[in-house]
């Protein structure tokens, strides 16, 4: 395969620290048009069927992908474009909303380690357990509904984000060490872009659905994210799980993108079909036999 886009300028360095002010959320990597980042994405959403179909046959790997982003930065999108060639019964998506009474009586990985993928299959995360150190951070109220150390349940949080930034790279890197594949995207839209496409959901009585009134409620603390962002991405971009920092402000270099990075990431596992045993080609040869007398 040949990369259709550099994805080095998105790549977080591990140990790096992360400023989102200096990355460009309207970037396109040298694809000038939609035109020619849809037949990128049409190249490389035939490819990953390919790369799946592998996948599935080799049994030796499970791959998860993750994706975290602001609202409105085109998740929900690059999900169903890049995966829209794979076979569905190889593929599970999870979306990681509030938890729920029995989630909240776990530890935060609980959740996630209930539904990692099974060798041969991928995993597709639409948030996922790092809103702990996200939304959580953000509003830090909601620790209230969980257990906490000792040390932080006088309001004191010095620490508990660093304390879950290694909990987090220690609980993937035992994914890692098990057969996971981890690919994390963080889809990176502007205020400005975000703004736009929530007025185009209000604007458009089909897309009221996908508006809430908080929504806005979490526009308001945009530059909280974006700290809390910029950490959990200088804190938890590993070696073994990198994160990615993918321009969102045109949603279709986002999908090219996305799908480029895939399909290169599971390519370069450099896996291959198995190969049939000499009874097994016997067996073949004898079935060959027998429906060629037919």
């Amino acid at each position: 395969m040949t990369h259709r886009i550099d994805h080095t300028p998105f790549l977080v360095p591990p140990g790096s620290r992360v400023c989102l002010a200096d990355h460009d959320p309207g970037a396109t990597a040298g694809i000038h048009s939609k035109k020619e980042a849809r037949k990128a994405l049409l190249e490389d959403v035939t490819y990953l069927a390919e790369m799946q179909r592998l996948l599935w046959a080799s049994d030796q790997v499970a791959v998860l992908i993750i994706f975290q982003a602001l609202d409105a930065a085109g998740k929900d999108g690059a999900i169903r474009h890049v995966m829209s060639g794979v076979n569905p019964q190889g593929v599970d998506v999870y979306s990681f909303k509030a938890p729920t009474d029995e989630e909240r009586l776990r530890p935060f990985l609980w959740r996630p380690a209930r539904v990692m993928p099974a060798r041969g299959r991928i995993a597709i995360f639409n948030r996922s357990y790092y809103e702990e150190v996200l939304v959580v951070r953000v509003h830090p109220e909601w620790l209230e509904q969980q257990w906490l150390p000792p040390e932080y349940r006088d309001g004191n949080l010095d620490g508990l984000w660093q304390r879950r930034f290694d909990e987090i790279n220690a609980f993937e890197q035992l994914m890692i060490e098990n057969g996971i594949v981890i690919i994390k995207f963080f889809l990176n839209v502007s205020r400005k872009e975000q703004r736009k496409r929530f007025l185009e959901r209000l604007d458009n009585p089909e897309k009221h659905w996908k508006f809430s009134a908080s929504d806005i409620a979490e526009r308001r603390h945009w530059d909280e994210y974006m700290h809390a962002y910029g950490e959990m991405l200088s804190h938890t971009s590993t070696e073994a799980a990198p994160w990615y920092i993918i321009p969102a402000d045109h949603k279709w270099f986002t999908r090219a993108c996305v799908a480029d990075i895939i399909a290169g990431r599971i390519e370069d596992l450099d896996l291959a079909y198995p190969e049939v045993t000499d009874a097994e080609r016997s067996e073949l040869a004898a079935a060959r036999k027998e429906l060629n007398a037919e």
